[in-house]
């Protein structure tokens, strides 16, 4: 069952999340992950039923996780300032602070994952399902992007203009993405996924909720 904020706080979790102790014992089942590849969206089809998972390839072998079990820790050395270029303004002012998961692997950070790979072709209309992001709700902004080759963002999510924002996923794909935080803290975002199948029939995932720690 998904915490609420007050516990969190509570139980001295996230003081814990920041300094990169150990976790108090209340929380002994929650895993946090805050370095490594994890998809953290991983969407499969099962039974009829889209669902919402975590795939963590940092440990061997990977393993599947829940939503609802996974603290994700952005660390300090993911804190940077948003370039002087007006492209980026959607991060806010140019110098202004900002913590980034890069679409390119830093050793140090997580590595953000978004897979729809156990979908197969010819189940969704268009071999595609959207993932919407319906709700942020923290101290910040979240702002999801690409890059292209020569540096221009692709703006996916953007909670600063509105939600929800929805992306456009093909079946069997992998796509990897910066995440950027305006403001340390924590954060709780709310996403589901949504898809057409062959026969027309519209399926929807349950709501999965992502619980982001940004150290300050």
């Amino acid at each position: 069952m998904r915490q609420p904020l007050r516990l969190l706080l509570g139980s001295g979790f996230l003081a814990a999340a920041l300094l990169g102790t150990a976790l108090p014992a209340q929380a002994a089942d929650t895993v946090v992950l805050s370095a490594g590849h994890v998809d953290i969206v991983d969407i499969a089809y099962e039974d009829g039923a889209l669902e919402i998972g975590v795939h963590d390839e940092t440990v061997e072998p990977d393993v599947e996780r829940e939503v609802d079990d996974v603290v994700f820790l952005v660390k300090r050395a993911a804190k940077t300032t948003v370039p002087d270029n007006p492209a980026f303004g959607f991060l806010g002012a140019a110098g202004a602070t900002t913590w980034i998961l890069p679409e390119i692997q830093n050793e140090e950070l997580l590595w953000p994952g978004i897979a729809t790979e156990e979908i197969e072709a010819g189940v969704f209309a268009g071999d595609t399902v959207t993932l919407a992001v319906q709700k942020v709700n923290g101290p910040g902004r979240l702002a999801v992007f690409t890059e292209d080759a020569v540096g221009n963002p692709n703006v996916l999510v953007n909670s600063a203009d509105g939600l929800p924002d929805a992306v456009a996923l093909d079946a069997g794909s992998h796509l990897h993405a910066s995440w950027a935080f305006s403001k340390a803290g924590v954060y709780f975002i709310k996403v589901k996924a949504t898809g057409t199948l062959t026969d027309g029939t519209r399926v929807t995932s349950d709501p999965a909720v992502y619980k982001v720690v940004v150290q300050p």
